[in-house]
């Protein structure tokens, strides 16, 4: 099975619909469902590590990870930041960051998941930060608007998910958004 890329550099970031997500998860002949053990698979015959940090998704990556057996030999952290102040203290968020470009960034995402990984020594930090709903959203920042950081030794890689054409709930978002994080981790390694 082949997975492609479908992001750029967090500056230059990709912004994908949740119509372009569910159709590349059919082109590839994949359920959503079975992400976290595919993620796994791939992770446990790489030899690597994943840790993730998640606000908007609130722990829903973590759970779904460690929903499948065999998870601990390739996961060791998830830090659920859903305060600023937890971004800054335990990731490494910068307050200038936070002040200038929000919690709700790509700035803050890279830099979550760059914290997260080196928190971990892990070789794939995956982070989360969006506004869920149904509250919270701003014409700028509209409920559904969902940051996802990838950081590697490499690189670290930011798409923007873009939820909001379907008015989902907030339950509906962070399954998308978890679901699209577990989706990019996978095309990452």
């Amino acid at each position: 099975m082949t997975i492609t890329t479908y992001w750029e550099d967090f500056m230059e970031y990709k912004v994908i619909t949740e119509d372009e997500f569910l159709s590349l998860l059919a082109k590839e002949n994949i359920d959503a469902k079975e992400l976290p053990r595919i993620l796994i698979n791939k992770l446990q015959y790489k030899g690597m590590k994943i840790a993730v940090a998640e606000s908007c998704t609130g722990g829903l990556i973590s759970k779904l990870l460690t929903d499948e057996p065999g998870v601990s030999s390739v996961y060791d952290c998830g830090v659920c930041s859903y305060a600023n102040a937890i971004k800054e203290k335990v990731l490494g968020v910068k307050a200038d960051t936070l002040c200038t470009f929000g919690a709700v960034s790509p700035h803050t995402a890279a830099e979550m998941a760059q914290g997260v990984r080196n928190l971990a020594s892990a070789n794939i930090g995956v982070s989360t930060t969006g506004i869920a709903g149904p509250d919270g959203g701003t014409p700028e920042k509209p409920v559904g608007t969902v940051f996802i950081g990838i950081a590697t030794e490499d690189k670290t890689r930011v798409i923007k998910a873009d939820f909001t054409a379907k008015k989902n709930n907030r339950d509906k978002n962070r399954q998308l958004a978890a679901h699209l994080a577990l989706y990019c981790a996978i095309t990452s390694i």
